[in-house]
C-alpha cells in the first residue's frame, strides 16, 4: 500500500511539472528551472554527503566545471560542429566526472572534517584560479554562447528550456534511485555507518569512495550544464564558496537521510529567494536562520519529520494532533512576527537611506516607515509590539510542546505494548 501511495505521488508530481508550466507566467517557469537544476545538484551531492557520510564543502567546482565545459561545447556547435542541443548536458556530465575522479582521489584519502577542509580548498583553488585563465573560462566577465536549433526546435524560450530540464533531471533522479538499489549503493550507506568493518571484508575503501565521489561530481556537473543552457553564461562567480554552501544548507535543511529530502529543501530555498528577495534586503539572515532552527529542533530535515509522521502517525490520530500543532503553528507565527519585525526595525535604522534621513534633519531621528505605518525610534509602541509577541509566542509554545509530548505519549500507548512508542519528532525523550 504504502509503495503503491509513493508511486501514486510521484506521477501526480510528475504530471503537475508536465502540464503545468505552460498556463505560468515567465518568471515562474524560469524559477521552476532554477528548481529543478537546484535539485539536482541536491541530489547529487547528497549522494556524497547523505549516503557515504563524507561531507563536502566544495561541490561548487564540479558544477562550475559542468557548466564551463557546455558553453564549450556551445560554442562548438555556433562554429558549426554537429551536435544535439538536448544532449548538451553530456558534456557536464563528462567534465564532473574527469575532475571527479582526480579531485575524489587525493580529497578521500582522509576523511572526517580534513575530507571537508580538502574540497573546500579545491574549491577555492578554482575559484581563486578561474579569473586569471583567459583561455578557458574566460577571465572575470566569463564566456557566453547561444542555444542553437535542433530538429525544429528552437529552445528559444524559457518554456523549451524548462522541458529539456525537466527531461535531464527526471532521467538523472531515476538513474541516482537505481544507484541506490545496487549492491554498490548498499556499500556506499556501509561506508557511511562503519568503514573499518567495510574494509575487513575485504572491500577498498578508498577506491570506493573515489567511485562515489566521482558519480557525485558527475551529476554535479549535469546540473551546472542545466545552468549553462539555461542562462547562456558562465563566470567564476560559479566557484564561489556561495554555492557550495547553498547546496549544504538545501539538502540538511531537506533531511539528507532521506532519498527526496534534499529536494524538499532545495524546492523550499528556491522558492523561499523567489518570493522574498524582492521584499526585503533581509532574506539571506531568514534563510540561514531557518536553517538554524531546522538543524537545532529538527536536524532529521523537513523530509524526516514528515517520514516520522507518516510511519508513526495514523489516521486517527491526526484528530489528536491537530489541536496542538495548530496551537503551536499560531505561537511560532508570532515570534516570526516579531523576529521579522525586529530584524526590518534594525536594517531601517542602520541603512544608508535612515542615515540620509538623520543628516537632513540635522542629527535627529525622524520617524520611519515600515509595514505601512510609521515608527518612532524611541517610541514606547515600536519596541512594546515585538517584547508582546515574542512573550506571547513563547507561552504559547511551552503549553502547545506539553500537550504535544502528551498526544505523542498516548499514541504510543495506543500502539500497543511491545511495540516501539513513536518520540515527538525533534523532542528528546
Amino acid at each position: 500500500m504504502t509503495n503503491m501511495r509513493n508511486i501514486l505521488l510521484i506521477a501526480a508530481v510528475l504530471v503537475a511539472l508536465v502540464a503545468v508550466p505552460p498556463f505560468l507566467g515567465l518568471g515562474w517557469q524560469n524559477a521552476l528551472v532554477n528548481i529543478l537544476i537546484a535539485s539536482l545538484f541536491a541530489l547529487a551531492f547528497n549522494l556524497l554527503s547523505g549516503q557515504a557520510g563524507l561531507l563536502s564543502f566544495g561541490h561548487a567546482a564540479y558544477f562550475g566545471m559542468g557548466a564551463f565545459a557546455t558553453l564549450h561545447l556551445m560554442l562548438a556547435i555556433e562554429d558549426g560542429l554537429s551536435f544535439p542541443t538536448p544532449l548538451l548536458p553530456l558534456a557536464g556530465a563528462a567534465m564532473g566526472l574527469l575532475i571527479g575522479v582526480v579531485a575524489g582521489f587525493f580529497a578521500t584519502m582522509r576523511s572526517g572534517v580534513y575530507f571537508a577542509l580538502v574540497t573546500l580548498a579545491i574549491a577555492e583553488l578554482f575559484h581563486s584560479l578561474t579569473p586569471h585563465l583567459q583561455g578557458f573560462f574566460g577571465g572575470e566577465s566569463g564566456i557566453s554562447s547561444m542555444r542553437m536549433p535542433w530538429q525544429g526546435f528552437v529552445f528559444g524560450t524559457v518554456l523549451e528550456v524548462y522541458y529539456l530540464t525537466l527531461f535531464w533531471v527526471v532521467l538523472s533522479v531515476m538513474a541516482l534511485w537505481a544507484y541506490t538499489r545496487t549492491p554498490f549503493g548498499r556499500l556506499t550507506l556501509a561506508l557511511r555507518d562503519n568503514e573499518q568493518r567495510v574494509r575487513f571484508l575485504g572491500y577498498n575503501a578508498h577506491t570506493s569512495k573515489v567511485i562515489i565521489f566521482a558519480v557525485s561530481a558527475m551529476f554535479s556537473g549535469v546540473a551546472g550544464g542545466l545552468q549553462a543552457i539555461s542562462n547562456e553564461t558562465a563566470n567564476y562567480a560559479l566557484f564561489s564558496s556561495h554555492i557550495s554552501a547553498q547546496v549544504v544548507l538545501q539538502t540538511f535543511v531537506g533531511g539528507a537521510t532521506i532519498f527526496f529530502g534534499p529536494v524538499v529543501g532545495a524546492v523550499s530555498f528556491t522558492l523561499f529567494a523567489y518570493l522574498v528577495s524582492d521584499l526585503t534586503r533581509s532574506w539571506l539572515f531568514y534563510q540561514g536562520l531557518i536553517f538554524v532552527l531546522v538543524m537545532l529542533f529538527a536536524p532529521t530535515g523537513i523530509g524526516g519529520v514528515v517520514q516520522h509522521h507518516l510511519r508513526n502517525v495514523r489516521r486517527d490520530d491526526w484528530l489528536l494532533l491537530a489541536g496542538p500543532y495548530a496551537l503551536a503553528a499560531t505561537g511560532g507565527v508570532l515570534i516570526a512576527g516579531a523576529v521579522i519585525y525586529l530584524t526590518e526595525t534594525v536594517a531601517v535604522l542602520f541603512g544608508e537611506e535612515y542615515a540620509v534621513q538623520i543628516r537632513n534633519a540635522e542629527g535627529s531621528l525622524p520617524a520611519y516607515e515600515m509595514f505601512g505605518a510609521w515608527w518612532e525610534p524611541f517610541g514606547i509602541a515600536t519596541w512594546l509590539v515585538p517584547v508582546v509577541l515574542l512573550a506571547a509566542g513563547g507561552a504559547i509554545l511551552v503549553k502547545s510542546r506539553g500537550n504535544i509530548l502528551k498526544c505523542w505519549e498516548k499514541m504510543g500507548r495506543e500502539v500497543g505494548e511491545g511495540a516501539h512508542e513513536p518520540a515527538a519528532p525533534g523532542v528528546a525523550k
